[in-house]
């Protein structure tokens, strides 16, 4: 087996353990059996690896992306994490995204108003600014998203 597929192999056994086995077992109607070949290191099951579909739906209820998390480090990207978890889906839809990104982006103006002040960006600032970039970043995913389904 290839160090790509034990890599990957590792992870979906982090994830379906984070769930635990018999709640992976609910969200993904797959058997523990099946589950277990999925991560199985044996050369039988080397050419076996999670639907993606399965690695959605138990990443939706992990504390973490693991998956998810492996194949963007596999290419050399960067992910950040929301830690939101919203427990009910936002409504509003494209509307609601447009207004947030302006609270956003009035937000992140008067931090660097306050921050440029004195004419140095301190670190903390720094830390500041970053925060609201990154919430202004996740209300655009957001906007995204609506707009993708709004487009069927």
């Amino acid at each position: 087996m290839s160090s790509v597929g034990r890599y990957l192999k590792k992870h979906t056994e982090a994830l379906v353990k984070d769930v635990g086995i018999e709640a992976a077992c609910t969200l993904t109607g797959k058997s523990k059996a099946t589950l277990g070949r999925y991560y199985s290191d044996y050369d039988e099951h080397a050419d076996r690896f999670i639907p993606a579909d399965a690695v959605a739906a138990l990443e939706e209820a992990a504390s973490y992306p693991h998956v998810t998390a492996a194949l963007a480090e596999l290419k050399g990207i960067t992910l950040s994490f929301d830690e939101r978890r919203k427990n009910a889906k936002q409504e509003g839809g494209v509307n609601s995204d447009v207004i947030a990104l302006a609270q956003r982006f009035s937000m992140l103006m008067a931090e660097y108003h306050q921050s440029i002040e004195d004419g140095v960006i301190t670190a903390n600032e720094a830390k500041r600014l970053l925060k609201e970039t990154l919430a202004i970043q996740q209300v655009l995913i957001d906007m995204k998203l609506h707009l993708e389904e709004e487009q069927g």
